[in-house]
């Protein structure tokens, strides 16, 4: 559905306050990478930096990643693929059994990983996911369901919270990245 990527480069600015993400993802041997920096303001306006990477093998499956604030906290885990998962130190974490994908505050980029992954068709339906969600202000992961809608193949996808508490509808580019997220980000 979406073309191979070798490299690309995207930039998102928050809807509210100030920040600024800029993200590069390029291939490499046995799958992608992408590394971000994103600067902004938390809710209660206080400013923050923080510098991620991820790396997919080629059917972009999340295989390990890394999420640091300018301050040095931080958290890194690593994957099989297949929804196993590892702290950096190498400690099975079973609370992630079942996470193919993960979700970081603060980017966008993150909504790309079950689209390009899925592939998803409007007859598919919707598809509820379990997500290792890291959170920018603690950086302590926990188990988050979401799930994905097809509304337009390679154009538009509706991400709704397990919960219900938010949904969007999110148009991406040719390669499956998010162009404007309603009431969050604005791809520049």
């Amino acid at each position: 559905m979406f073309p191979p990527l070798t490299f690309k480069t995207a930039r998102w600015r928050p809807l509210k306050g100030e920040g600024l993400e800029h993200l590069t993802v390029r291939a490499i041997e046995g799958g992608i990478r992408a590394e971000s920096t994103v600067v902004g303001e938390d809710s209660d306006g206080r400013p923050f930096g923080v510098h991620y990477r991820i790396d997919l093998d080629t059917n972009w499956c999340v295989r390990s990643f890394r999420v640091e604030e300018t301050d040095g906290r931080g958290v890194a885990m690593t994957s099989n693929g297949e929804g196993q998962w590892r702290s950096h130190s190498g400690k099975p974490l079973a609370a992630f059994d079942g996470c193919i994908d993960i979700d970081l505050a603060g980017t966008p980029f993150t909504n790309t990983l079950p689209i390009r992954r899925l592939g998803l068709a409007p007859e598919a339906g919707t598809v509820r996911l379990k997500m290792v969600y890291v959170p920018f202000d603690t950086f302590s992961p926990f188990p988050d369901g979401q799930n994905y809608t097809c509304l337009d193949p390679a154009r538009r996808y509706l991400y709704q919270a397990a919960d219900r508490t938010f949904q969007a509808e999110l148009p991406v580019d040719a390669d499956g990245f998010v162009t404007d997220y309603p009431t969050l980000f604005a791809r520049l």
